[in-house]
């Protein structure tokens, strides 16, 4: 998305200005969405239709849909006021929406392809809690769009400021925090294993269409490599395996690069005052705004790749859904795919100044905390080994509990590693050893907390604090404080509780 300044509105976006219309070319994009819901349905008519007048239905079919998408381009109006946004739609069944802007809590702009030929983008206002946008406009004109997005940014920060001194300027030049450019998407690219999603999924659909041409492929490339190999002598069936293997990775890696790519190119975080604004996207552009003091938790995450190219990465989660019904994204979420440590700590300590980052202590977990993780994997090791020895013999389950010390070890490493650090100001847990991992969230944003013992962990004095805040849900990764001993963990239930409870009495 190439975004121009919209620093000046388009003539008509002020609060005297009489309704408006969406983009004239709105309608197709309209009909473009209503044929992704029926495409299906269409293909079976037109397939199942033989050449007969069956055909003719799919057709009247698709010219009711572009009559339904035309309808919706002349009935649909909306109005910028003082303090809101008025959308007036519908012909027979007429509705009139009015959202106050101070309700608008993320604006997203999204640009296809067909978007970016046109010059257009489609806009989505949205509130914190709603599965569905406050307002969609399909579609604008990118000037519009990115007009409408300074208006909004600009109205907000006056319902909570105070109207502006007249004659004062409003600067909306924001300021860049992070830009990813080619070396770090490529990065980005070898770190992550979206390339196997690809590979996989081709593979799946080779197999459906066709699984004795799935089973031919890939007998040939297996004989033609083991055929080159036999060309310099007998016995390198191994180094056939190997070169295989590796091209493998090669292969899963370069459509990882792609991917990246597609995704990251031109990613931009910028900040405009309170809010901060992302763009990213090669072909489909995204751009989504949604105000700093949203941000419920942060996660750092650092794998074996990112400790090898000496990268993290940084996520938040907001108070306003990551995805909306249609499965688009609605929020910030990956501030920062690809960068140094410093780099972002240094972003935490910009975006969340009141806290302290890094923590200056972290509190190891109970001494328990390895047998609770070794014990698990032993006894699920030695359950594998008796099926295993009574097929093989006692070959096949030493071979099994070699595991054992590994099993032990990683365990160790875990524990090792894990902690936790609550203070003044935030709450906050890591772990992980291949993968490791740090979490936390301001005190001042938890929502509820739970205390938890389970029957092993009121035998080894143990207990489980479960923070839950406005962005957490049930997919990602709670902030669970656990193996912590009995006594600190009632001590923070009630310091915590507490906090939460003044909170509530301030808003």
């Amino acid at each position: 998305m190439t975004t121009p300044e919209p620093s000046a509105l388009p003539a008509g976006m002020d609060a005297a200005a009489p309704e408006r219309r969406l983009h004239p070319m709105s309608w197709l994009f309209v009909l473009i969405q209503q044929l992704r819901q029926f495409i299906l349905p269409l293909i079976v008519l037109f397939v199942m239709g033989r050449g007969d007048r069956n055909d003719l239905w799919g057709l009247v079919a698709i010219c009711v849909l572009a009559v339904i998408s035309i309808w919706q381009y002349y009935t649909y109006r909306f109005r910028i006021g003082i303090d809101s946004l008025q959308i007036r739609s519908g012909l027979l069944e007429r509705s009139l929406r009015e959202i106050p802007f101070a309700r608008i809590q993320n604006v997203a702009l999204r640009q296809t392809l067909l978007h970016r030929i046109f010059g257009v983008a489609e806009v989505r206002l949205e509130s914190a809690g709603g599965i569905k946008p406050e307002a969609e406009m399909r579609v604008l004109t990118l000037a519009d769009a990115l007009a409408l997005e300074a208006l909004v940014r600009r109205r907000r920060g006056e319902a909570r400021t105070g109207p502006a001194a007249p004659g004062a300027e409003t600067h909306d030049d924001g300021e860049v925090l992070l830009r990813l450019g080619a070396g770090d998407i490529i990065r980005a690219g070898l770190i992550s294993n979206r390339g196997m999603v690809v590979v996989g999924g081709a593979f799946a659909a080779l197999a459906q269409l066709s699984r004795d041409l799935f089973s031919q492929i890939i007998e040939s490339w297996v004989r033609g490599l083991f055929g080159v190999v036999e060309d310099y002598g007998r016995g390198h069936e191994t180094a056939a395996v190997l070169v295989l293997i590796v091209l493998f990775l090669v292969v899963v890696r370069l459509f990882s690069i792609a991917l990246a790519f597609l995704q990251y190119h031109g990613f931009r975080l910028e900040e405009h005052g309170r809010r901060l604004t992302l763009e990213r996207g090669l072909l489909s552009r995204a751009r989504t705004s949604t105000p700093r003091r949203r941000i419920q938790s942060w996660t750092l995450r650092e794998g074996m790749l990112h400790r090898l190219f000496g990268q993290r990465s940084l996520e938040v989660s907001t108070a306003v859904l990551e995805n909306g019904s249609d499965g688009q994204p609605r929020s910030l979420r990956e501030i920062a795919p690809v960068a140094t440590p410093e780099r972002c700590d240094a972003l935490i300590r910009h975006l969340a100044p009141q806290v302290q980052w890094p923590p200056a202590q972290w509190q190891p977990l109970h001494r328990s905390t390895f047998w609770r993780l070794a014990v698990p994997q032993w006894l699920l090791t030695l359950a594998i080994a008796v099926p295993v020895s009574l097929n093989f013999g006692p070959w096949g389950a030493a071979l099994v509990c070699l595991w054992l010390p590994w099993a032990g070890y990683i365990a160790w490493q875990h524990a090792r590693h894990a902690g936790y650090s609550v203070d003044a100001r935030m709450a906050a847990v890591r772990g992980g050893w291949w993968t490791r991992t740090w979490r936390f969230a301001e005190i001042g944003k938890l929502q509820a907390i739970r205390f938890s013992q389970s029957p092993l962990d009121r035998t080894l004095g143990t207990a489980t604090l479960l923070l839950d805040t406005a962005g957490g849900n049930a997919i990602g990764d709670p902030l669970r404080l656990r193996f912590i001993p009995v006594d600190e963990a009632r001590a923070l239930d009630a310091r915590l509780a507490g906090e939460i409870a003044r909170s509530t009495m301030r808003w």
